[in-house]
């Protein structure tokens, strides 16, 4: 019998979160160690490890760690945390990203989404990381109430 490939917006059987309220109490923001910066280039090397990749009219642009860019002698501008929002949200979820983005902008921190087909990343400023850090607990601890806006049931 011929093998199906996984259906889309599944992980492993389940199916990615598309409920907001959901996604946000779940969360689960982990910061990654490295740190990472965007790149242009003409054409992407075959053997550069890159976290994304995005073809352009201009170029491609790869996110790397910051020292990939500094072995190649690529410039960039700002020096990136990456933030994985540990929760399994399907690729079809509506309004994830503007809710992380707006509670980050509300901080006054830039966000740079990249949406992977398991997890979103946020890529924040280095500067900003653990800001960014408890502006996404606090947003998140704010939609695990039963009512999704952070309050405690009634006695």
């Amino acid at each position: 019998m011929p093998v199906r490939p996984p259906r889309v917006g599944h992980h492993r059987g389940v199916p990615g979160e598309t409920d907001l309220r959901v996604l946000l109490a779940s969360l689960a923001p982990r910061r990654d160690a490295q740190s990472y910066v965007f790149v242009m280039v003409p054409l992407a090397p075959p053997d550069v490890d890159a976290v994304a990749f995005v073809r352009e009219d201009e170029g491609v642009t790869l996110v790397v760690e910051q020292r990939t860019a500094d072995t190649h002698g690529w410039g960039y501008s700002s020096v990136m945390a990456r933030i994985t929002l540990t929760g399994h949200s399907a690729l079809e979820a509506v309004g994830l990203t503007a809710a992380v983005a707006a509670a980050l902008a509300g901080a006054g921190i830039s966000a740079n989404m990249v949406a992977g087909y398991h997890h979103d990343h946020v890529f924040v400023p280095q500067r900003d990381a653990d800001q960014a850090l408890e502006v996404l607990r606090a947003l998140s601890a704010a939609s695990s109430g039963p009512s999704g806006d952070g309050s405690s049931p009634r006695p």
